[in-house]
């Protein structure tokens, strides 16, 4: 009788796995999913409980056969694809594609590809998890009915190509009306005035004003803002209170997987996508010495904060060591979840915290050590001491106006020794990982910091503040830039200051005071980080899912990522618009979040998968058939505008065209203007000029009038001054020679030589001279050299960011190529 056969979804575990198991076990992967519904039909038979129909994955064939062949006559099978509801699918689609009579498969869930990890996994085999596999399939059945039912509408209407999802287009439609949000703010002005005071010893510092006669202070414009300076002349400076508040400020808890993006997209600047590229193959196995690949953090798809007591003792014990007792807690400190249903998985930490960053660097890529780092970090710190923090706030009165100036020191550093709660963090500095105001708790500045050596792993203190000075922002934490609401209180800078030596009914120097106007500002845009915490935070979709989300959006030319914030494209507002109107509860957030419950219902037991569906598809399918006749039609048409067409007065209509958006002419084919635009903040459509040269290129093959260049929506191109009697146009690359190379035309038979030319588009290709005889043509220069592999008489020269210049055989099948740098 054959081996156990262990089966897992990466074929880079493979390796990982027989490292640890030996000759013990047969290891096969399945690649990923090896069943699916088809692509070419809705594979849900509504009428029959809507019982879906999985295929064979194209190209799965092969990978299908080689687990029956890996599998032989065993009468055991443990199936150990991720953790998660797709991990379960695909275990279930393992165990159709092997049962046998007599055969046992059993399920095992490995958290972390270590020898501890996959033994204790298979030391506690279990069933399939029926109720997380109809989870998964109920999810895939929504999904498809979604997306293969909306979508053609989209095709239709708009254009081809373009999708409808569940849960993608939700997340357009916040991105959508955060825009409209900005477009439809109107800016308030307010003004500020702080006082530049000094002590009987240095350094001066700044004061804020913020209330009069006790109440808070607001100041709407200059006027108001003069008459408190009048008030204020003369006025003596006197520090009325100091009042010291010390707290303590305990760690964030080890990352679940979107904390994970939201930190690694702030501090890193990785995309969402990236982080879980990098931190799969973290989780997978990294070859970290003579031993072999070693999983270096645990399963990286979590909703849980959940710990190993295990893992929080061996912190503790590192802690102690490299750090000193008093960073390490007593007992180790755990985390309460917010949900239960994938509490299964630990929070994403390192499998060992004796892998310490500056160990395993040498092994590691620049990003898989920078996300290793900050995950092992987070971890420990986790695990550390709180943070001691003396709050210092002083208020300064003058005649009826109060000032303020606040800060404060570090008492002791703690956890905030090895990470950060705010460091680098721009789309959510001053906030917890609950969306919680910060900035009354967190340190300005800490009075010393603890690095590690990564080549070392020695632990050094630098930075240590001077005796008896606190470190502060005056005002608010935030800028006038960064603010959206009015507040007197709000000043122009983020510097910190050093305070001099007060005490209480001490008289100040007025150095200056000074006034300045400011304007509020509207919602920031989302970035991945803030996309990503919206999405949670709502309830919308699932972290694991977060990554796909935002690319596809972006792939599918909804939103375009600029400067790191989502802007929706024209494209995206007409589908969102199309799809809210016709399908209000599709695109509602609420909706989206309370099917992502009843999922969550269905994982649990608590709730059956045709209830579910029956429940949404009802009045979906109602929608469904109402939008069919009712949904607009822009295709062809175009979105009307209220702009006047300048040739021909009348109206002009936003058109979708292959490349793009563009305004043009509902008079044509009669009129046939058109143009590029652009629109303004507040989102008003503004005509970019033609740009028009006039200098003659050629005369005109039809009339023999000069043709001269011309800038068009598709970019320049070449136009007959006779127009409109002579509509005769060229690409402008037509014009241009051909250049002559001294490569021999590779095709048999003829003797023409290859020429460089243009496409319309202005793309360089290669095609033989003696076109339209010979009709050889290729986007990749030729080189008259054999392939030594297929015999074809030429190779091409390619160039990519990976291999770099290389020779490559044309030939389909054929994957001769060899390296030329």
């Amino acid at each position: 009788m054959s081996k156990p056969l262990l089966i897992v979804e990466s074929p880079t575990k493979v390796k990982t796995l027989k490292k640890y198991l030996g000759k013990k076990y047969n290891v096969a992967a399945t690649a990923g999913h090896i069943k699916d519904l088809p692509q070419k039909d809705l594979g849900i038979d509504i009428e029959d409980d809507f019982k879906a129909k999985y295929i064979t994955i194209k190209g799965k064939s092969k990978i299908v056969q080689e687990l029956k062949k890996a599998a032989g006559d065993t009468d055991i099978v443990y199936l150990a694809p991720d953790p998660d509801r797709e991990g379960e699918a695909i275990a279930f689609h393992a165990a159709d594609v092997l049962k046998k009579k007599g055969r046992q498969f059993y399920r095992v869930l490995i958290h972390e590809l270590t020898q501890k990890g996959i033994q204790e996994a298979l030391n506690s085999p279990m069933e399939l998890n029926f109720d997380r596999y109809e989870a998964q399939q109920t999810r895939r059945t929504l999904d498809r009915l979604v997306g293969y039912q909306i979508s053609p509408l989209l095709w239709r209407r708009v254009q081809g190509s373009l999708s409808a999802g569940r849960v993608q287009s939700v997340a357009v439609k916040i991105i959508c009306d955060r825009e409209r949000e900005i477009r439809a703010f109107e800016p308030e002005e307010y003004w500020s005035i702080t006082a530049h005071l000094e002590a009987q010893s240095p350094p001066a510092f700044l004061a804020s004003l913020t209330r009069k006669k006790g109440k808070k202070i607001s100041i709407a414009n200059e006027d108001e803002s003069n008459f408190i300076l009048n008030e204020l002349q003369n006025s003596d400076f006197i520090v009325d209170r100091i009042t010291i508040k010390t707290i303590k400020r305990n760690p964030l808890p080890p990352f679940i997987t979107s904390k994970l993006q939201q930190d690694a997209i702030n501090r890193l600047k990785f995309s969402a996508k990236k982080t879980m590229i990098v931190a799969q193959q973290l989780y997978e196995g990294i070859d970290i010495g003579k031993n072999g690949p070693e999983g270096l953090i645990t399963y990286m798809r979590t909703d849980s904060t959940r710990i190993a007591a295990e893992a929080a003792h061996e912190a503790l014990e590192l802690i102690r060591e490299k750090f000193g007792s008093e960073y390490a807690l007593d007992q180790p400190r755990f985390f309460k979840n917010k949900s239960k249903v994938q509490d299964a998985h630990e929070a994403i930490r390192p499998t060992s915290v004796f892998n310490t960053p500056g160990k395993v660097q040498p092994f590691l890529t620049p990003d898989q050590f920078r996300l290793y780092d900050l995950i092992w970090k987070r971890f420990m710190a986790s695990q550390m001491a709180q943070a001691i923090i003396d709050q210092k706030n002083i208020s300064i009165q003058a005649s009826d106006y109060t000032f303020s100036v606040g800060g404060s020191t570090t008492r002791f550093e703690g956890f905030m020794a090895l990470y950060s709660p705010t460091e680098n963090r721009p789309d959510d500095a001053g906030k917890d990982d609950n969306g919680n105001d910060n900035k009354n708790n967190s340190p300005n500045n800490s009075s010393e910091s603890v690095n590690i050596d990564n080549d070392t792993d020695d632990f050094s203190r630098n930075g240590e503040t001077e005796s008896g000075k606190m470190s502060v922002n005056y005002g608010l934490s935030t800028t006038d830039e960064e603010s959206s609401s009015k507040s007197a209180t709000t000043t122009a800078s983020k510097d910190k200051q050093v305070l001099p030596h007060l005490e209480e009914g001490m008289k100040l120097g007025v150095k200056e005071i000074i006034p300045k106007q400011h304007f509020t500002k509207p919602p920031p845009r989302f970035s991945e980080a803030s996309l990503v915490k919206e999405l949670e935070e709502n309830g919308i979709g699932r972290p694991s899912t977060y990554a796909t989300i935002l690319s596809t959006i972006r792939d599918k030319g909804y939103v375009d990522l600029v400067k790191r914030y989502f802007i929706p494209s024209e494209l995206g507002f007409i589908v969102n618009d199309l799809l809210v109107d016709s399908f209000p509860e599709i695109l509602d957030a609420a909706f989206t979040a309370n099917m992502e419950s009843l999922l969550d219902n269905i994982e649990t037991g608590s709730k059956k998968s045709i209830e579910v569906l029956n429940e949404f598809y009802q009045p979906f399918n109602k929608k469904l058939e109402h939008a069919k006749e009712h949904m607009l039609s822009v295709k062809g048409v175009g979105i009307a505008t209220d702009l006047k067409c300048p040739e021909c007065e009348k109206q002009l209509n936003i058109k979708i065209g292959k490349n793009g958006q563009f305004i043009a002419c509902t008079g044509y084919p009669e009129c046939t203007f058109s143009s590029n635009y652009s629109r303004d903040e507040k989102g008003n459509i503004e005509i970019l000029e033609t740009k028009i040269d006039n200098t003659k290129v050629k005369d005109c093959d039809l009339c023999g009038k000069p043709m001269v260049r011309k800038e068009g929506r598709y970019g320049e191109f070449l136009a007959c001054t006779g127009y409109p009697e002579c509509k005769h146009t060229e690409s402008l690359f037509a014009a241009e020679p051909a250049k002559a190379t001294d490569i021999k035309c590779p095709l048999e038979g003829c003797d023409g030589t290859i020429v460089e030319k243009k496409s319309r588009r202005g793309k360089a290709f290669f095609g033989c001279n003696s076109y339209p005889e010979c009709d050889f043509a290729s986007w990749d220069k030729p080189v008259n050299k054999q392939c030594p592999e297929c015999g074809s008489t030429f190779l091409v020269e390619k160039e990519t960011k990976k291999e770099g210049l290389i020779l490559k055989c044309p030939v389909k099948g054929c994957k001769y190529k060899e390296s030329q740098q």
